[in-house]
């Protein structure tokens, strides 16, 4: 199994980035997938997530608006588009999979099976 992150880099703030996640090794059409990032001394949160069909997503309130989570089952890929960027958003993104598909399952890194490596996401102010 493997979950390649990729497309974070330093943009000033106001500006955009497009993450994307390349799943192989399992059926990726049929796992939700979640988007999560992390500052040093912070706590992981989940900033998007996606039901395996694409028919539903959630986001955290910092993000709603801003950024956009979707996928291409047909490339075993999510993406994770990021407008309007702030120096808060400074962090390192990792996408991950799991079987659950609730909203309030979703939310927590804990339900997910699988973990990319991350992609550093620096934002300037």
């Amino acid at each position: 199994v493997q979950l390649q992150a990729s497309g974070g880099g330093l943009v000033q703030a106001g500006g955009s980035l497009r993450l994307s996640c390349a799943a192989s090794g399992f059926t990726f059409s049929s796992y939700a997938m979640g988007w999560f990032r992390q500052d040093p001394g912070k706590e992981r949160e989940l900033v998007a997530a996606i039901t395996w069909s694409g028919g539903r997503t959630y986001y955290a309130d910092s993000v709603k608006g801003r950024f956009t989570i979707s996928r291409d089952n047909a490339k075993n890929t999510v993406y994770l588009q990021m407008n309007s960027l702030k120096p808060e958003d400074t962090a390192v993104y990792y996408c991950a999979a799991t079987t659950y598909y609730t909203g309030s399952d979703l939310k927590y890194g804990y339900n997910y099976h699988y973990w990319g490596q991350g992609t550093q996401v620096t934002v300037s102010s």
